[in-house]
């Protein structure tokens, strides 16, 4: 799936993210526990590369818990990195953060030397909800920065540690085709931006060799992993009473069906990936990003050639 959806307020919060990250001792990227290596945000690892960095991976209690322990046992292993799992149901999520950051930075604390904490992620991720969650309950919001207006804000979580929280950002361009399926299901990207049918049918590919009994638990049907996911789809439509005239599959309402039933962990709970199958598909598409960008060189140096009439490149200098 090709996504363009980088709308103008996520340059400002690029800028914003840019700006102050030289003053900042940890960086908070909030993930989704559903699709954590596709809601990681790669221009945020340029952006904050040589930070010790807390993945949190939020919404666990939509997740699958197996996959959870993985994800978060495949971050804990990278250097200068921790990762905890937040849900509702973590009764002090402002204790967790705090306890984790100050591992990751334990020279800081104490009012001559606070914890600068930069809390980030993408759009969707749940990030606002759990910023509410501890201006409500454990912290007090301090007001705006200067010269960042609503883009960013500080929050005080205790004497000595400040959370500054930013907009969600997506990237410009998703390399991972099934990174852009993910998103789009979990709800990340608008959904002006992509055919919920067409979304719903990598969902359901994958849900039907991955979680076959939930599926078939939650629509009532048996022996989906031998249906394509056409059928599939057609089939939830049937049994959820989507039809059109002539008794035939509104399959844009099956696919919002399916499409909200993942959402809403209305078939339990699911990941749609493992960290080496994250792996995989990034290989994929760093590989196709790189081939990508060299016919776009060729292409850049005939015109050049054509309409500038620079000197064409000596096969041996090449």
């Amino acid at each position: 799936m090709a996504i363009q959806w980088f709308p103008g307020h996520m340059h400002l919060t690029k800028k914003a993210i840019g700006d102050r990250i030289k003053n900042i001792d940890v960086v908070i990227e909030l993930l989704d526990a559903r699709l954590p290596g596709s809601s990681a945000n790669p221009m945020l690892a340029e952006l904050t590369a040589g930070k010790p960095a807390l993945k949190v991976l939020n919404k666990q209690d939509l997740a699958d818990p197996a996959r959870t322990v993985q994800w978060l046992a495949h971050y804990n292993h990278l250097p200068d990195t921790r990762a905890i799992g937040l849900d509702a149901s973590v009764s002090a999520p402002a204790k967790a953060l705090a306890k984790a950051c100050f591992e990751l930075a334990p020279n800081r604390g104490g009012n001559t030397k606070p914890m600068r904490v930069l809390i980030c992620g993408i759009p969707n991720v749940g990030k606002s909800t759990l910023i509410n969650t501890l201006v409500g309950k454990r912290a007090t919001k301090t007001g705006d920065e200067a010269g960042v207006t609503k883009l960013e804000q500080r929050i005080s979580l205790a004497d000595d540690f400040y959370l500054y929280d930013t907009p969600g950002m997506l990237w410009p361009r998703i390399i991972v085709a099934k990174s852009g399926y993910n998103l789009a299901a979990s709800g990340a990207i608008g959904r002006n931006a992509f055919s919920e049918e067409e979304v719903a049918l990598e969902l359901l590919d994958y849900l039907k060799t991955h979680y076959a009994p939930l599926v078939e638990a939650r629509f009532k049907l048996t022996g989906i992993a031998a249906l394509t996911e056409e059928a599939l789809l057609s089939a939830i439509g049937r049994k959820r009473g989507a039809l059109q005239s002539g008794n035939r599959v509104d399959l844009q309402k099956a696919a919002e069906i399916a499409i909200y039933d993942f959402r809403a962990a209305a078939m339990g709970r699911i990941t749609l990936e493992t960290p080496d199958e994250f792996a995989g598909w990034l290989a994929v598409g760093q590989k196709m990003d790189a081939e990508r960008q060299v016919k776009k060189d060729a292409i850049e140096l005939d015109r050049k050639i054509r309409f500038k009439k620079i000197p064409r490149p000596n096969s041996r200098d090449l």
